[in-house]
């Protein structure tokens, strides 16, 4: 194109032909790959370029804005006004690693956020020279033509020139609530965005029919790429979790600030010096901060989403992590979820006989169509009529296509209408009869009409014939006759046609109805009001689509940790039913999975609101529901306090994945719309994965209560260090500098190895957590307090004997420091399980924890027995019997907390044991 000005034009008011000639395209053809080549490079990528947001230095400014680091800010400039500089230095660089280490590592969640969303690239249909291709949409370029059909996000802004009840939801760029009809006629030149029915812009979802337009501008030169600040806000980060934590900052902040001021009051009133008194206080402030908090849950956090992605499961919105570990029912999908997504046809019903397809999977070379004695006996030709058209049916009315590549047979499209090709390969009709009956109008498949339709020349003088496949009770109501076994019309036997169906869902089959209808050989488009009646009925064809091994392993390792699992599906109440005993889904109490219940859609509209939620609750198997009442089944379960996880794919599950508290979209047969309701996406589609992301999301927040329960009791016990050494009038056992250097190197180089802990046996085996729980149990509580007084015993214990037996005082303060990094050290290793012990995971599990032990002996024999470091910590070199006594203080609390353990779990064991029992 020579007119590079052309993004800036008003398409809606050009003729189309014009639009053609301007943009230099073919309707019929699309552009040629060296067009295509020379567009790109001109125009760029069909991307809108990333906001700036907050540059790196805000960012990081940022991370002191923090209540606790206040503190520490405040502390570190009036330490420097009592030029006390080290102590200052000190507090100042702590502030700074951790700002350094919060700004990396949300830097680093940020990025793998953006690249996790890299991988679920929007896809559009094009047509280019000649051919209909699937691209991604950044390759789009300006004169592209693209098909948008139900479900799409359009993927640049387009002129319409061809619609079919194209209904577009504009409300990211318009504001406008209700989906917009479109329509390929002209508008004024003045006509408002909201009101251009012949455009369709970038970024907004189709909700109905089908369209086909010319890309007029892609990239930023869209609308929505002039306004893309109104759709591309950031997703929080806060999770209920870290408000939780922050709650939990602030009040700590204010218990602080106390407590340091009734340091200062008490040593004053006890003779002692103001400028003491304050670095006391000093002291028991930065004790009483977990300054590797903020970073421990962050870190903690980015594993779990890292690990979740490698299980295929991608986390689009970071409070699904935590949410995941306390999900009580999962509500799925079955088709390609629960079930291979290999359809097969196995049973074909056509003009009163019955025939079996043998085979599996999509190879039209493995199996045949075999027919019962009865059709053996009757005419070849006639039963071939009545067969042929059936199977023709489901070959014409189809969108997918079949093919061989690299020795496999390969359904490009939906996997039940690759059966349905299958099985017409099978029976001999193949390409040459799609090439011989050209389609010319399309109806596509709506879940408010459960049906598609097609229209075909039959060649010259021949009436056009419309073939429509879809959900038998939608198909039936629209047929007058059927064809019999002579190929002849005879009024339409609905009796016999359910015993079919039913026959056919008893054995797990689901069911398409086949019908046909002949029109005028000048109509050249179809439309719903065209189909309501006159049809004839062709038959049936029934297909099995196996349920996945792993997913049955998944549904009873749901069921084993507390977990429900309930199927929502648009097949058959008998086909769910008998998939559902298949996967071991079942109702509460039967535990042979021999009792399954199932609710219609037709059933559950005639339920009161009380009664939907007392059904919700009980049925494991909803057939045939709307989405409206999908989103009510969600709502119902939400009621009784029941926290769901729901599956969906198409544009109608949309509303209840946005509802729910996870909403788990397909990645690979999942519309976009579906995709961005989701909390989740599944890159396989598979069941399994989304149990492997609710055990993913347990151990995340098992990682983080671990880390809580590890490092309080530091900050507690230097605090009570602190604390009795005032009331006691002696004089301190650690200094503020000592005490800021216990709490960065054993967090960093310690308690962040519990972010790399795996995940404890019988994780799945236990209930789901309660959403309203607080953080810490009573247990963890008593443990935090109970492990700080020991820290208190061992550090203040080993100062004052150090100091009977002639030690100097920074070899006392420095056997203080050496016992609280030795108990934290030893108290790690029972953190690594809060319930189990040591003994029972092993101590070579998390190599991570081993690593961190040798890396935290190191730095604290550098801390002891360098120069450098005891004029900059006041320590000083002490013996060997002086480390082993600080090291007989860890073995000591190691030994304690295992006990308590023990006594914990007797307690607990006790507490549920039948009362006749109990010793």
């Amino acid at each position: 194109m020579k007119d590079m000005n052309l993004i800036a034009r008003h398409w809606h008011h050009i003729p189309i032909d014009e639009v053609t000639e301007l943009l230099e395209t073919d309707r019929e053809r699309g552009l040629d790959r060296f067009a295509v080549e020379h567009r790109l490079e001109a125009f760029g990528p069909n991307t809108i370029t990333a906001q700036q947001g907050q540059g790196p230095l805000i960012r990081f400014l940022l991370q002191f804005h923090q209540p606790l680091i206040y503190i520490l800010i405040v502390s570190g400039f009036i330490t420097a006004f009592l030029q006390e500089w080290v102590d200052s230095g000190v507090i100042f660089g702590v502030v700074l690693v951790n700002a350094v280490i919060g700004y990396l590592q949300e830097a680093k969640a940020v990025n793998a956020l953006a690249a996790l969303a890299r991988t679920m690239i929007t896809e559009a249909m094009v047509l280019r020279q000649g051919e209909k291709r699937r691209i991604p949409a950044t390759e789009l370029v300006i004169g592209d033509i693209v098909f948008l059909q139900s479900g799409d996000k359009v993927p640049a802004d387009l002129r319409l020139f061809q619609v079919r009840d194209l209904q577009i939801a504009e409300a990211a760029l318009t504001g406008e609530s209700a989906p917009v009809a479109k329509n390929h006629g002209l508008h004024g030149h003045e006509t408002v965005l909201a009101d251009r029915r012949n455009m369709a812009y970038a970024s907004t979802l189709v909700t109905y029919g089908q369209g086909t337009g010319i890309v007029t501008a892609t990239g930023d030169a869209t609308e929505v790429g002039r306004i893309s600040q109104l759709i591309s806000a950031a997703e929080a980060l806060a999770t209920p979790l870290t408000r939780k934590i922050s709650e939990f900052s602030n009040v700590l902040l204010y218990v602080i600030l106390g407590l340091a001021a009734l340091t200062i009051v008490v040593g004053l009133l006890r003779g002692q010096t103001f400028v003491d008194m304050f670095m006391a206080a000093v002291a028991l402030a930065v004790g009483a901060i977990p300054e590797g908090l903020p970073a421990a849950v962050t870190i903690t956090l980015a594993i779990g989403v890292s690990r979740m992605a490698k299980k295929r499961a991608i986390i689009r919105k970071l409070p699904a992590v935590e949410t995941l570990g306390s999900t009580t029912v999962i509500c799925t999908d079955k088709t390609g979820t629960l079930t291979e997504n290999q359809m097969t046809v196995q049973e074909i019903v056509a003009g009163g006989l019955a025939y079996t397809v043998t085979g599996t999977g999509y190879n039209p070379m493995q199996g045949r169509i075999e027919g019962e004695a009865e059709a053996a006996a009757a005419s070849t030709t006639s039963t071939s009529t009545a067969l042929l058209e059936c199977l023709r049916a489901g070959l014409l009315c189809n969108d997918s296509q079949l093919g061989e590549e690299d020795g496999v047979w390969q359904v490009h499209g939906d996997p039940t209408e690759g059966a349905l090709l299958t099985s017409a390969r099978k029976g001999g009709l193949g390409p040459e009869t799609v090439v011989a009956s050209p389609r010319l109008d399309t109806v596509p498949f709506e879940s408010e009409h459960q049906y598609m339709a097609t229209l075909h020349d039959a060649g010259a003088g021949n009436p056009r014939m419309v073939y429509l496949k879809g959900a038998v009770e939608a198909v039936l109501a629209r047929c007058e006759n059927q064809l019999d076994a002579l190929g002849n019309p005879v009024p339409l036997r609905v009796a016999e046609v359910h015993e079919a169906v039913e026959e056919m869902a008893a054995r797990g089959m689901r069911v398409l109805a086949m019908a046909r209808k002949g029109m005028a050989p000048e109509i050249q488009e179809i439309y719903h009001a065209d189909l309501t009646s006159g049809l004839v009925f062709l038959g049936l064809q029934g297909m099995i689509d196996p349920p996945r091994p792993e997913a049955v392993a998944a549904v009873k390792i749901c069921q084993a940790a507390g977990i429900r699992v309930k199927m929502i599906t648009g097949d058959h109440p008998l086909t769910a039913a008998t998939i559902a005993r298949q996967v071991g889904l079942y109702n509460l109490g039967s535990i042979h999975g021999d009792g399954v219940s199932v609710l219609t859609g037709a059933e559950l509209e005639k339920l009161s609101d009380s009664e939907f939620i007392d059904r919700a609750e009980d049925t494991v198997v909803f057939a045939r529901a709307t989405p409206e009442q999908k989103l009510r089944l969600v709502e119902a379960l939400q009621a009784r306090g029941q926290v769901v996880a729901m599956t969906g794919d198409g544009v109608n599950d949309a509303p209840a994945l946005k509802r729910a508290d996870i909403g788990v979209a397909m990645g690979i047969t999942g519309t976009e719309v579906a995709k961005e309701a989701a909390d989740m996406v599944l890159t396989d589609d598979n069941f399994s994965s989304i149990e492997a992301a609710v055990e993913e999301g347990r151990g995340v927040f098992d990682n983080l209560l671990k880390f809580i329960t590890w490092t309080l009791p530091t900050n507690l016990g230097e605090g009570l260090v602190i604390l009795t050494a005032i009331f006691l009038g002696v004089t301190l056992p650690i200094l503020p500098v000592q005490i800021l250097w216990i709490n960065m190197t054993t967090a960093g180089f310690l308690g962040l190895a519990l972010a790399f802990e795996p995940k404890e046996p019988g994780i799945m085996l236990r209930p789901p957590r309660e959403t309203n729980s607080p953080i810490l149990s009573q247990s963890m509580i008593f443990r935090i307090t109970l492990v700080s007084f020991l820290m208190l015993g061992a550090a203040f214990g080993l100062f004052s004997w150090e100091l009977s037996v002639g030690a100097t005082l920074a070899e006392a303060r420095t056997a203080a420091v050496n016992a609280f990094v030795m108990v934290e050290l030893f108290y790690l290793f029972n953190c690594r399980s809060l319930d189990k012990s040591i003994f029972q995971l092993g101590f070579f599990s998390n190599l991570w924890v081993l690593g961190g032990v040798v890396a935290m002996t190191l730095v604290q024999v550098a801390y002891t027995h360098l120069p450098v470091m005891n004029r900059l910590f006041q320590s000083a070199p002490i013996d060997l019997a002086v480390w082993g006594r600080t090291g007989v203080a860890g073995v000591v609390v190691f030994v304690i907390i295992e006990i308590e353990k023990r006594l914990w779990n007797k307690k607990k064991s006790d507490k549920n044991k039948p009362e006749g029992d109990r010793q």
